[in-house]
């Protein structure tokens, strides 16, 4: 509050009153101190004129207005105010409005909602404020030489003017100088020294500079690792507004990383983040509903987090969320939007979700340019030497999808996958097997399938399993078999769960059980097998497990029958004609039973 002196020189002096009224609006007496001010701006002098202008932007003492704080500082800049120069580049910066060459700022700057940044105007307003030394506008040229259009962007410059910024004690040059350091950082003293100024980013309580201090610290980078102090630097940065602060504070909550674990608190955080818009922590969001943990999982809830993710780009959440419309999990069954999530996710480069994609579009599902679209994505990635693509391109040529079917091109990627990649290893044995593309060698098919059957492959313990019974490129070992064929029978392959069942039956080189036999077919039969079907409806007919059962029998080779198994009809022949009961005859009850029936 001005003293009593300087009250009594502003009565003699004009400038000792315009420099009250500076102490006035410093103070708490704004409603007293802004007339005078406003008067000597109108009058041209630029300390005022700065004064107004930043009242305005302020709110000191005057209604906000964006438009005025425009009008005012760059009539003060264009005076030479260093500090009009640095507020009025700012304006333009947040897109308060677009600049027109020389003319004054009146009508520039819409007042309801800022505009796009005027990066060439907020360029010609800091870049004489830098060069007179401001710290601030220093800061603000650096931002401008990274983060704007390409016509202006210069790096080196830019991390200039950030070192010229960081050294005026400027919080925002700090963080602008310790990203720059880092980004060229090649040893542990040059990621100290970027740490060292996104520290004193984050000591002035710069929100972005808690961020990266509490990211760093988490990871050890340029400074000690710390999990409980990168916690509370999110903390800061999550209360202060920075999504992605948010994001993080709200996941170590959630997992007790540096803090006690808090679920409820953690999940509000990343709810937090997530409307803010923060992709990642939509998706993580999703991801909590999708997987359950306390409570059953609610898909339902899942698939709108997934969907707010993935319209940010997020290509996890896009395959997620595609997932869960292939799988009708949550939403409807529409294997169309499926396609569509996941040919944006395959977009982004997600190679799950391109052979997702491929798969439908196989089955005649998507549009019909996700065949081309996905051969396309396998072939670059198969062409630049990775192996899974060179396997999901095989197929595409073996199978002719989005590309005209080459056999003898499919068998050499497949051949080049099958050195590293499972499924390619059982492709190209059964092409081998078959002659596909290649001349036929069952012995050398055989080796490769089993190779894959010993990697665990469902489908490859089948086949291998099928050859070894009967001696097809090797020789037979019917112990071997069963063992493989066990493999894919516990993981409910069903045409393995019948094979184990005939093995065990008998005319095998292994031992007969033909209770544990009968058990397999019961399996396969739950599942629909025909041949399991007929084989379990023998066993009850004959009781061949100690267990006879006729009716049961009969129904079961009806439904052998049924299901085109042509052996079934003399089974069925063999069986004894089902006994014909006659119905009772009724008996009349006494008169007085039928009254009271009634």
């Amino acid at each position: 509050m001005p003293g009593f002196f300087q009250r009594v020189r502003s009565v003699i002096s004009p400038n000792a009153r315009l420099q009250l009224a500076f102490a006035q609006m410093d103070g708490n007496e704004r409603h007293l101190g802004f007339p005078v001010v406003a008067k000597a701006a109108q009058r041209g002098d630029i300390e005022a004129q700065y004064r107004v202008g930043r009242a305005y932007l302020d709110g000191n003492g005057v209604p906000p207005s964006r438009t005025m704080a425009a009008q005012w500082l760059e009539r003060a800049a264009q005076s030479g105010k260093i500090e009009a120069q640095a507020a009025l580049a700012a304006l333009y910066l947040t897109g308060a409005g677009a600049g027109h060459g020389e003319t004054a700022a009146a009508g520039l700057f819409a007042e309801a909602l800022p505009g796009e940044p005027d990066f060439t105007q907020a360029v010609r307003w800091a870049k004489p404020a830098a060069e007179a030394g401001s710290a601030d506008a220093q800061a603000l040229l650096g931002y401008v030489m990274t983060s704007g259009p390409e016509s202006i962007r210069d790096l080196p410059a830019a991390d200039e003017w950030y070192r010229r910024s960081a050294q005026g004690g400027c919080a925002q040059g700090s963080l602008g100088y310790g990203l720059a350091l880092l980004r060229v950082a090649t040893t542990e003293d040059g990621r100290k020294l970027g740490a060292s100024e996104i520290a004193k980013a984050a000591a002035a309580n710069l929100p972005l500079g808690l961020y990266l201090y509490g990211v760093m610290t988490e990871a050890g980078t340029g400074v000690e690792r710390d999990p409980a102090a990168a916690a509370q630097l999110y903390r800061q940065a999550a209360e202060r507004g920075v999504r992605q602060g948010q994001a993080r504070w709200g996941l170590v909550l959630m997992e007790g990383r540096g803090v006690d674990r808090d679920p409820v608190n953690g999940e509000s955080w990343l709810r937090r983040a997530a409307l803010a818009g923060d992709p990642e922590a939509a998706a993580l969001v999703g991801d909590l509903y999708a997987k359950g943990g306390d409570l059953p999982p609610n898909y339902a809830e899942a698939a709108a987090w997934f969907h707010r993710a993935a319209e940010q780009g997020h290509s996890g959440a896009a395959r997620a969320l595609g997932m869960l419309y292939l799988t009708g999990a949550g939403v409807s069954r529409d294997s169309n939007e499926a396609a569509r999530w996941l040919r944006i996710a395959g977009e982004k480069g997600d190679k799950s979700s391109q052979a997702d994609l491929a798969n439908i579009a196989m089955s005649g599902g998507g549009n019909p340019d996700d065949r081309v679209r996905t051969r396309e994505w396998f072939e670059a990635a198969a062409t630049s030497g990775d192996l899974v693509a060179a396997f999901n391109f095989g197929v595409c040529l073996a199978e002719g999808v989005g590309v005209d079917r080459d056999d003898a091109k499919a068998a050499q990627w497949l051949r080049r996958a099958a050195d590293g990649v499972v499924n390619a290893q059982y492709w190209y044995g059964r092409m081998l097997a078959e002659g596909r593309g290649v001349d036929a060698d069952l012995h050398e098919g055989r080796t490769w399938m089993q190779r894959a059957a010993d990697a665990g492959m469902t489908d490859a313990q089948v086949a291998v399993a099928e050859m070894m019974v009967n001696g097809r490129g090797g020789p037979r070992d019917h112990a071997a078999a069963q063992g493989f064929f066990q493999a894919a029978a516990d993981k409910n392959h069903v045409g393995a769960q019948f094979a184990m069942g005939a093995m065990l039956g008998g005319g095998h080189d292994i031992p007969i059980d033909r209770v544990a036999a009968q058990g397999w077919f019961i399996k396969a039969a739950e599942k629909g097998h025909p041949y399991a079907l007929l084989m379990l409806g023998r066993y009850l007919a004959r009781g061949l497990a100690g267990q006879t059962d006729l009716t049961q029998a009969r129904v079961l080779l009806e439904h052998a029958r049924k299901a085109g198994v042509v052996e079934a009809e003399k089974d069925l022949a063999a069986l004894p004609a089902p006994a014909i009961q006659s119905d009772p005859v009724p008996q009349p009850q006494p008169q007085e039973q039928i009254v009271a029936a009634q």
